[in-house]
């Protein structure tokens, strides 16, 4: 029974009236868990925890550090092609938007590899719009090789593909793939997404399953914060987190927070997520789950990015351009939004140093793992 059957009679509303219906004694009690439930994350995510940060900051901080040391790895993000066969209204990328496409060749590929290989990076995200068209497997497996003599680790996160397409990949390279659903509500979730492939909410979600079967070595999951209730979708990203760690147990798991960002498409959230919002998730999922990996973008400013150096977060990505070409070209025409931390890696882990860490630039070998 895939995690589609598990949440299909989980009514939305009945999950926001627990989580707002949650008083200060349940967060004490999901505090004091030795293993926090889905029941008291919800706890921890409610608004009766709003007066438990601090406490909940000092945990996470205490929790992060057993299990992974004073260490934050960096990573960034390499666009490959701002191509898009999907309607998302709060996409750059939408296809439905007139703007300057391109995909990446391969001879420039080589060159933005070799331009981000000097920033010190061992770390890369492969990030694409989601076209098959314009950047199918046979594109995507050709760039693994392209990109491998200057990179130890390499994470995707473009259109979904098959079973099949996803091993083809990890005999090249493949480690992680960061796929997001963006939100977890059915009833609105095409409201979001007019047309393409993602418009298909099941779809999306079968794409977990396929990772999964496929013997992906990290899977990443997130919502887009600002399309709903961010409480109400992260606890369903919960519900997703625990079910895919019972199903797929060899496969290792991370969280990210984006919101949304200004981007071509000028789309306005409808909900908001404070700082203190989002610092509270952050505590609550490594409270909640000591082993899941909890990653920040530059999409976040560097005063809160620095904040949560070392109370919870373990990579962040660091010099970050989000349109194709954007390291050895550096054309802003064509990025998928604006960042929010423009420093240098270099200034990044500067500051990661400066708060007792270690930036690590480099995960281990697959032949080690």
């Amino acid at each position: 029974m895939d995690f589609i059957d598990h949440i299909k009679d989980i009514n939305w509303s009945d999950i926001a009236d627990k989580i707002y219906s949650k008083n200060s004694s349940d967060v004490e009690r999901a505090l004091a868990a030795d293993r926090p439930s889905v029941d008291d994350f919800m706890a921890l995510i409610s608004p009766a925890a709003s007066g438990y940060v601090e406490r909940m900051a000092v945990m996470s901080n205490r929790l992060t550090q057993k299990r992974f040391g004073k260490t934050v790895q960096l990573y960034v993000p390499l666009y490959l092609s701002n191509y898009c066969e999907n309607q998302c209204v709060y996409c750059g990328f939408n296809s439905g938007l007139k703007i300057p496409r391109k995909v990446l060749t391969i001879e420039e590929v080589k060159e933005e590899a070799i331009a981000i290989s000097k920033m010190g990076f061992k770390h890369i995200l492969l990030v694409t719009g989601e076209s098959s068209k314009k950047a199918d497997v046979d594109y995507l497996e050709e760039v693994f090789k392209t990109i491998k003599p200057y990179f130890s680790l390499i994470s995707i996160e473009v259109q979904p593909l098959s079973q099949n397409d996803y091993e083809r990949l990890l005999k090249v390279g493949l480690h992680t793939v960061y796929i997001y659903q963006e939100t977890y509500n059915s009833n609105t979730y095409s409201n979001y997404h007019l047309k393409g492939k993602k418009s298909s909410y099941s779809g999306r979600l079968d794409t977990y399953e396929k990772l999964g079967r496929a013997g992906v070595y990290k899977m990443g999951l997130g919502i887009l914060a600002g399309l709903e209730d961010w409480r109400v979708d992260t606890l369903f990203t919960a519900l997703h987190l625990r079910y895919l760690q019972k199903r797929y147990w060899r496969t290792k798991y991370s969280i990210s927070f984006p919101r949304l960002r200004p981007n071509a498409g000028g789309y306005e959230p409808s909900f908001v997520m404070t700082d203190k919002d989002l610092a509270q998730l952050i505590f609550a999922y490594r409270i909640f789950d000591n082993d899941v990996e909890l990653a920040l973008s530059t999409r976040e400013d560097r005063l809160f990015r620095d904040n949560m150096i070392n109370l919870g977060v373990t990579s962040m990505s660091a010099g970050s351009k989000t349109n194709p070409g954007g390291y050895a070209q550096d054309n802003d025409d064509l990025e998928q939004f604006s960042v929010n931390d423009d420093r240098t890696p270099v200034e990044v882990a500067e500051a990661i140093k400066d708060h007792g860490y270690e930036p690590v630039w480099k995960d281990w070998d697959s032949s080690l793992q």
